[in-house]
């Protein structure tokens, strides 16, 4: 059981560091002033308004085949679950003052599900990556809107205000591309586009991966290391995001069998569980308003821990399920 804790944990870490390797590059250069805030303003705006549109409309209508999975409906509902669950814990675990921490809420209930799970399954499972990418497509399906709609309002809120949803604002353009991209689909119109339009679309999309990257890392990296959020406050979010969430999904898996009778699947529900927060967050802080210093140092905590939290809950699942 050590030998596979061990493996598991270390493959895990390696995938990691390669991501991290571009965060920390992004962070140096901001820090040095070799590039500016208002140029990564300006990436994060880009990344909102056309590279994470276009990712997401050239993803959907070029590789997502309703007949491909039986249960290919199952994964966008997990994708609401597993945000909505995060988001009842946090609120829970903020409690009585859960009125003041709604940019917390949305820091530890979503979790970065697209642009640090995909790399991870390039490195852990390279010979199953296209099984593994369709899953992670099919779940932020129904993880997306949720992140560009309730992450987003939630994240971008003052603690001095009250909670009324102005749908006028939460409608964001990688939440509209989703849902349009997706009713194509399934209603059998994604062959009206010509396939070189729809291909120069997912060219210009295959950037939003390294540029929110790169935009995660610079804007951690201009944060003030002298202004921290309250210990308590550091710990609660890392209680949902490291502990709660995943012993759940774990103790579900384990429940159901699910390791036995779909293991790639198993995997991924646990690397989702356990995935550091979502670089959408800061990239809404930074393009629509908010408390970028307490979101980006939170953030840049929660990164730090996931190189140890989330090889050890992949280790210790297979440890588990071998």
């Amino acid at each position: 059981m050590t030998t596979l804790f061990s493996a598991g944990f270390m493959s895990m870490l390696v995938a990691l560091l390669r991501i991290f390797i571009i965060i920390i590059l992004a962070g140096y250069l901001v820090r040095k002033e070799i590039i500016t805030k208002t140029q990564i303003d300006g990436l994060s705006k880009l990344t909102v308004v056309v590279l994470l549109p276009a990712l997401v409309f050239g993803n959907t209508l070029q590789y997502f085949d309703p007949k491909q999975l039986s249960y290919w409906w199952l994964l966008p509902i997990l994708g609401v679950v597993m945000s909505l669950i995060g988001l009842v814990l946090a609120i829970i675990v903020f409690l009585p003052k859960s009125g003041n921490y709604k940019n917390l809420w949305a820091v530890a209930a979503m979790q970065n599900a697209g642009y640090l799970v995909l790399p991870i399954g390039q490195v852990v499972y390279p010979t199953h990556f296209k099984a593994f990418s369709l899953l992670v497509f099919l779940f932020i399906l129904g993880y997306n809107p949720v992140l560009w709609t309730i992450g987003k309002y939630l994240v971008t809120s003052q603690s001095q205000e009250k909670i009324n949803f102005d749908y006028k604002k939460i409608i964001t353009p990688p939440a509209a591309a989703n849902i349009i991209s997706l009713l194509l689909v399934l209603l059998g119109l994604q062959h009206i586009f010509p396939k070189i339009l729809v291909g120069s679309v997912d060219f210009l999309g295959q950037a939003a991966v390294p540029v929110a990257t790169f935009v995660l890392g610079a804007t951690l990296g201009g944060i003030s290391l002298k202004k921290w959020p309250p210990i308590y406050d550091i710990f609660r979010v890392i209680l949902v995001k490291y502990i709660l969430l995943p012993a759940l999904v774990l103790a579900v898996l384990l429940y159901f069998n699910i390791g036995k009778t779909h293991p790639l699947l198993s995997d991924f529900l646990i690397i989702q569980a356990a995935a550091a927060p979502a670089t959408g967050l800061i990239i809404q802080v930074r393009a629509y308003g908010g408390d970028r210093q307490k979101v980006a140092s939170i953030m840049f905590i929660a990164y730090i821990l996931c190189l140890i939290a989330l090889p050890f809950w992949i280790a210790f699942w297979h440890s588990l399920n071998q």
